[in-house]
């Protein structure tokens, strides 16, 4: 339970001139360029660059490299000529220059002020009125005529709300840091996402090198498309080619591995899906899946024991997206049910075939969509073979090298990739 201020009620104002109604045919066009930051993976992940007065929340967990990529994008922007202003509530001028000089983003077009007060925010904004606004983080603002906690719901929504208000009327780009729970989702109402223009989010464990910036909310561009990062000692590397780096250390000729051409936005990345199916001890065997459904390998698991006769019930079962990458789409269902036959039979699958596709019920393979971009990536790599629904192999307009296989049912998949 949070306690809410009541704020004192304010005078009704009357319509103003802008607030009229009018034709939509007769509202102004944004003709304005958008500001490109030269970091091709964060502006493909905000659809082209940053529009002109837009609001972007950037969520991730803590260490993750949020802090890190805001001086990589300030450090850009400065670079065009144009002053940036980056106010943080979280650390001290010393320790941002201390990051910014181990990054290599230290220009003096960037300005820092250590301040959590949203009114003197917006009254350093009017008087620098910078190319772009960096806030580190939502949670840390207050306002002064509200008498609840920096963090509290009633703080968050309205700092944002007085925040986004400046950037619109003044029209500068303001990025915003968030915090997020323990359960992944971003701290604060759940308002504060649709006010924004464009939520961000920053995937990838801590373990693993490979950062993932996905966009779930974009009025300006493509929703669910991403950009992909490594971290390193001089900070954040753009990954241009993320299907070799993640097919990088892939062991060949090897049961319980194969790969899945999948679709990130409008970008296709070859991933490797790996599984473990051992003998289990336990009365319930356990079925654990990384960077996949749990729920739907549970199913798969039960399509496969009933349609294929693959007596799985008492096994343990473990899925794993090999590079820390997640994916949701059903065209995974292929990839998991070769990868777990793969293991169970301990027969390998040929490291030159590359399978997709969506597995219903009943054991039938279903289309799926963008499949000729998924063609097109995986004969680039040199791969010799595709497994593909029968379905999306005879509405294929385009000629390829790669052999390409039209499977209906489980039993086909089975049939070709063992054979």
């Amino acid at each position: 339970m949070v306690e809410e201020i009541e704020l004192p009620p304010t005078a009704k104002p009357g319509i103003a001139v802008s607030g009229r109604p009018q034709p939509l045919h007769l509202a102004p066009d944004n003709e304005e360029e958008r500001i490109i930051s030269n970091i091709a993976e964060l502006d493909r992940a905000l659809g082209g660059g940053i529009v002109p007065g837009s609001v972007i929340l950037i969520g991730g967990d803590p260490g993750i490299g949020k802090s890190t990529l805001l001086l990589h994008l300030l450090n850009a922007v400065a670079r065009e000529d144009k002053p940036v202003l980056y106010v943080t509530g979280e650390e001290s001028a010393s320790q941002i220059k201390m990051r910014a000089k181990r990054l290599g983003t230290l220009h003096p077009a960037t300005y820092l002020a250590c301040e959590n007060q949203v009114e003197s925010i917006s009254a350093m904004t009017l008087e620098m009125r910078p190319g772009l606004l960096a806030v580190d983080s939502i949670q840390t603002l207050s306002c002064t005529d509200i008498g609840s906690a920096p963090g509290s719901v009633t703080q968050v929504r309205e700092s944002a709300a007085r925040l986004l208000h400046l950037a619109k009327r003044e029209n500068i780009p303001l990025v915003l840091i968030g915090h997020v729970t323990k359960d992944g989702g971003l701290a604060g109402p759940k308002i504060l996402e649709h006010m924004v223009d464009t939520v961000l989010s920053f995937e990838g464990e801590r373990s693993h090198a490979f950062r993932i910036l996905r966009a779930t909310k974009n009025r300006f561009g493509s929703t669910n498309e991403i950009g992909v990062f490594e971290m390193k000692e001089e900070g954040l590397v753009e990954v241009s080619n993320p299907s070799e780096i993640f097919l990088a250390e892939r062991p060949l000729n090897t049961a319980g591995s194969v790969v899945l051409p999948s679709i990130e936005g409008t970008r296709p990345i070859l991933v490797e899906v790996q599984a473990l199916v051992s003998p289990s001890n336990l009365g319930t065997a356990r079925r654990t899946a990384i960077g996949a459904d749990p729920q739907r390998l549970a199913l798969l698991c039960a399509v496969l024991e009933k349609k294929a006769g693959l007596n799985l019930y008492g096994h343990d079962i473990f899925l794993n997206i090999a590079g820390g990458i997640r994916i949701d789409e059903p065209a995974l269902d292929l990839g998991v049910i070769s990868a777990l036959a793969s293991s169970f039979l301990d027969r390998p699958i040929p490291s030159t075939t590359v399978v997709c596709g969506e597995i219903g019920l009943a054991g039938e393979v279903r289309a799926t969509g963008q499949i000729e971009s998924r063609i097109r990536e995986a004969e680039r790599l040199g791969f010799t073979r595709f497994i593909l629904p029968r379905g999306n192999r005879e509405r294929l307009t385009s000629s390829f090298t790669i052999k390409l296989l039209g499977i209906n049912t489980l039993q086909e998949l089975l049939e070709h990739l063992f054979q």
